[in-house]
């Protein structure tokens, strides 16, 4: 894998939020496209919604300062770690980065906490990526017709 810094990622700063957002819209397009639902509601958010969520940002920053991926959390109301969004810009894909994001957040920055994420079920490489890392696949569930998804929990040790 190529040397990425993991850091946290400043969406006040406009260049950041401008290339967190542009990441996310094609990432989350190749998986409108693998599960067949464009209605992503990240897809449609506009830089400044982008910006207004009460999320922590994560990301992995090649040697240029370019970003090649990040990941937004939050804690939820029992203590868990809800994982919003993990995206890696196109460019980027097969190359470990959502694997490194992941671990980092599973093994250094919230080892004993419970970490759940959700994604679309016919999305291959991210049910791949979660199976990999040991999470745990619960019941899926259509939270619209014709959407299923998959729901993914890292219990607390």
């Amino acid at each position: 894998m190529p040397n990425l810094l993991l850091r946290p990622l400043d969406l006040t700063d406009e260049a950041t939020a401008v290339a967190v957002h542009r990441i996310g819209r094609a990432s989350y397009a190749v998986e409108a496209a693998l599960i067949g639902f464009d209605g992503i509601p990240a897809l449609r958010e506009s830089l400044q919604e982008m910006r207004e969520r009460p999320l922590h940002w994560s990301g992995a920053v090649s040697d240029d300062g370019s970003i090649a991926g990040f990941l937004a959390w939050a804690r939820e109301p029992d203590g868990a770690i809800g994982i919003d969004r993990l995206c890696v810009d196109p460019a980027w894909f097969r190359r470990g980065v959502a694997s490194r994001l992941m671990r980092h957040l599973l093994d250094e920055t919230f080892p004993d906490r419970t970490v759940e994420v959700t994604t679309g079920a016919s999305n291959a490489p991210a049910v791949a990526l979660y199976e990999g890392l040991g999470m745990v696949r619960g019941a899926d569930f259509s939270p619209v017709p014709d959407l299923l998804m998959a729901h993914f929990t890292r219990p607390a040790p």
